[in-house]
């Protein structure tokens, strides 16, 4: 991608810990959509049967049978269901975007990303946003339409005419990624998505007030958006505040609260938060000393590439007994 935009590239946590800090989280655009990250689709069971159990109670008034079985993991009772309403009503955008979903996932069909495609259009067609920007996520990965960056542009504008917040997201990330990058444009896009619930919007959001690009530079301004972001739990944005917060940039000094941003963020395996903590704990900044809380945080982040020589040298120090803690430490972390 032609951009990336740091938050804290290379800023320091503090220099009392250590001369070589690893880079922070960094934004860049992505033309992979993004739903809204408060979406909960809900955990579907395991062992996913085909049927519903048989009942004899008749569904209740208004109930949407098909969406129903689609949530509890009875996949071929949903597409059966979707299938009869469609029969009954060719213009059912709801059955149809279930179906398209249905045979994009390979959930109890043959996964079949054309098929999806085709009826994610014909519920587009007719007006339906959760279609538009599907099929705008389809144009732009080329999966089941052939690659058409117009075409998904055309339907995330549609969907976000309707407020679709993940189109407006989407729409402010292909501002950024244009040949000729319009931050202005993507600032406004980033903030409609985040009013309408769509986090990644207002981690974004707080990007350009960071940079000032596109907004005035408001690093106040930018903590804002990044506690509304960190609040949902956007990791990225943990790490972001978490930086602040130790700084006192923006936000009041907080060491304490800093250390808890960045441990929300490094038990959902982000590196950078991972090795923040570590560095934290290495010093007893905001944390007790531990040094093999330290060492075993620096494992976890060093594992998928994050190097720090301070750290390295923190373990280099560990004594057999202290080494032993830390494997059994990252061991029991691992296994969760």
């Amino acid at each position: 991608m032609r951009l990336r935009l740091g938050l804290a590239v290379g800023l320091l946590l503090c220099p009392a810990l250590g001369s070589q800090p690893a880079r922070a989280q960094t934004f860049g655009p992505s033309l992979s959509l993004s739903t809204p990250a408060t979406r909960q689709p809900g955990l579907l069971p395991l062992f996913q049967p085909e049927r519903l159990p048989a009942t004899s109670a008749p569904p209740k008034p208004g109930a949407d049978v098909a969406y129903g079985a689609y949530q509890r993991g009875y996949y071929v009772t949903a597409f059966q269901e979707a299938m009869k309403r469609l029969d009954k009503n060719k213009s059912d955008v709801a059955a149809m975007t279930l179906v398209a979903e249905i045979y994009r996932d390979g959930s109890g069909v043959k996964k079949d990303p054309v098929e999806a495609a085709r009826w994610y259009k014909l519920a587009a067609d007719l007006g339906n946003s959760q279609a538009q920007f599907q099929l705008a996520a389809a144009a732009l990965k080329g999966e089941g339409v052939p690659e058409d960056r117009k075409l998904a542009k055309s339907m995330l504008e549609k969907a976000a005419a309707q407020g679709h917040a993940g189109a407006f997201y989407n729409l402010g990330i292909m501002a950024i990624d244009a040949d000729i990058q319009d931050f202005k444009t993507a600032a406004s896009y980033f903030r409609k998505a985040a009013e309408g619930g769509n986090m990644d919007g207002a981690y974004s959001l707080a990007v350009l007030y960071r940079e000032g690009r596109g907004v005035p530079q408001d690093i106040k301004e930018a903590a804002r958006w990044l506690r509304m972001a960190a609040d949902d739990h956007i990791a990225a944005a943990e790490v972001e505040l978490g930086i602040m917060t130790f700084n006192g940039e923006g936000v009041p000094k907080d060491e304490a609260a800093a250390a808890k941003l960045f441990l929300r963020a490094a038990v959902r395996n982000n590196p950078v938060a991972m090795n923040r903590l570590a560095r934290l704990f290495a010093s007893g900044r905001g944390v007790s000393k531990n040094p093999v809380e330290a060492v075993k945080w620096h494992l976890l982040a060093r594992a998928v590439g994050l190097q720090d020589e301070f750290l390295d040298g923190v373990l280099n120090n560990l004594s057999a007994t202290e080494r032993a803690e830390v494997e059994a430490a990252v061991k029991k972390f691992v296994s969760q």
